[in-house]
């Protein structure tokens, strides 16, 4: 039997109610890059029940189906259990919801999941070929080619299946669902949204590339170099060195050294 939001505890409906605000938030920046047209795509994000960690019982939150985004408010997302469960909300869940819930169950480190319609993506998906990685920012954001899942149909869990076998192999937080789409993962739903941003900006950049001629490929020593400088070092605070630090010298000082 499916549990309701209120069997749960007070520390885990205020993380809820905290997530609905995010994940809200959030879809409001698919319209804004130009991802999706009317109802299309989804955002989610993973709420960790247990405080040890993620695990089975975990719930997620996702906007409902057939709503426009601009009627879209945090109390309107839909919680789901990672079954795909309805655990509290007035209408029915994304239609996606089923592969949501099943990469939220195979994969423990996701904690953000994005499905969207973006032209030059949902293109390349419905050629059913890689985005080949032939700029430097795909090197620093997905460790290498975007890549192709298997043809799915919706309804059940077999888009999740897709997502889940294509990206357990590749670092790219991006996968073209074959005649679908592209979907996104990330640490939490911003991380998935700004690589759903990401991917359609590579895919428009290099489909233009390929007007122009062929585009050059990037070595995998520099892809590799690229990826390990990008996901542990850009916008990082700089480590502290062991070196003490230097102590001004006063006037008085410089005068008793001449």
């Amino acid at each position: 039997m499916t549990r309701t939001l209120d069997s749960y505890p007070q520390e885990v409906r205020d993380v809820v109610a905290r997530t609905r605000e995010v994940v809200s938030t959030l879809h409001a920046e698919l319209p804004r890059w130009g991802l999706v047209v009317w109802t299309a795509g989804n955002v989610s994000q993973r709420v960790v029940v247990d405080p040890a960690g993620p695990g089975e019982d975990d719930l997620f939150v996702i906007k409902p189906s057939g709503v426009t985004y601009d009627e879209l408010t945090p109390g309107s997302m839909v919680v789901c259990d990672l079954d795909g469960n309805l655990v509290d909300g007035t209408r029915a869940p994304s239609s996606d919801t089923a592969a949501h819930a099943y990469v939220y169950r195979h994969m423990p480190e996701v904690g953000g999941v994005v499905h969207t319609h973006s032209t030059y993506a949902t293109a390349w998906a419905a050629r059913a070929e890689p985005v080949p990685c032939v700029l430097t920012m795909m090197a620093d954001e997905f460790g290498g080619d975007v890549p192709v899942g298997p043809f799915a149909l919706i309804g059940d869990d077999s888009i999740g299946r897709g997502i889940v076998e294509t990206l357990l192999d590749s670092r790219s937080p991006a996968v073209l669902m074959r005649n679908h789409g592209p979907f996104t993962i990330g640490k939490d739903a911003t991380a998935a949204v700004k690589a759903a941003v990401m991917v359609e900006e590579v895919a428009r950049t290099v489909h233009i590339s390929l007007q122009l001629g062929t585009p050059l490929p990037i070595g995998q020593a520099d892809i590799d170099s690229l990826y390990a400088r990008y996901q542990n070092v850009y916008g990082r605070t700089p480590a502290a060195t062991d070196e003490p630090a230097t102590s001004p010298v006063t006037p008085t000082e410089q005068e008793s050294t001449r």
